[in-house]
């Protein structure tokens, strides 16, 4: 099923605070993101309607094996893509914000690609 570009991002968010916290709340992917509740509880019943996450009667978050799938692709292609661009020179801040809008587009066949290139040729500079 496609997903698109701002799903993903809610998906990969509630990944990323995931890992730091034990309960991911709508407010805190509102805050994360800088969206308001409204949004994000429109988006959070969007991806809830398409199987991407439950949400406990607490309110917390969580993301079914399909949006943890999406997320976990979206924040490896962000992270290899940054780093891709620091390497060649890039100020971090701008690989940072070029690899978000790079993550969304790339192709399968072109991300795989750069992936074998980063693989090949050194380790993770961060």
């Amino acid at each position: 099923m496609s997903l698109h570009e701002s799903g993903q991002m809610y998906l990969e968010t509630i990944l990323v605070l995931s890992k730091t916290r034990s309960c991911v709340r709508a407010i805190d992917v509102g805050e994360y993101m800088g969206y308001s509740k409204p949004s994000v509880s429109r988006a959070m019943g969007l991806l809830k309607a398409d199987g991407y996450v439950t949400v406990d009667g607490d309110g917390g978050i969580s993301l079914t094996d399909s949006g943890r799938a999406w997320a976990e692709k979206i924040y490896e292609r962000h992270h290899i893509l940054e780093d891709l661009l620091i390497r060649l020179g890039v100020d971090p801040e701008i690989a940072a914000a070029d690899a978000c809008k790079i993550e969304h587009a790339i192709s399968d066949t072109s991300f795989a690609a750069i992936k074998r290139h980063m693989m090949i040729y050194g380790t993770k500079q961060k």
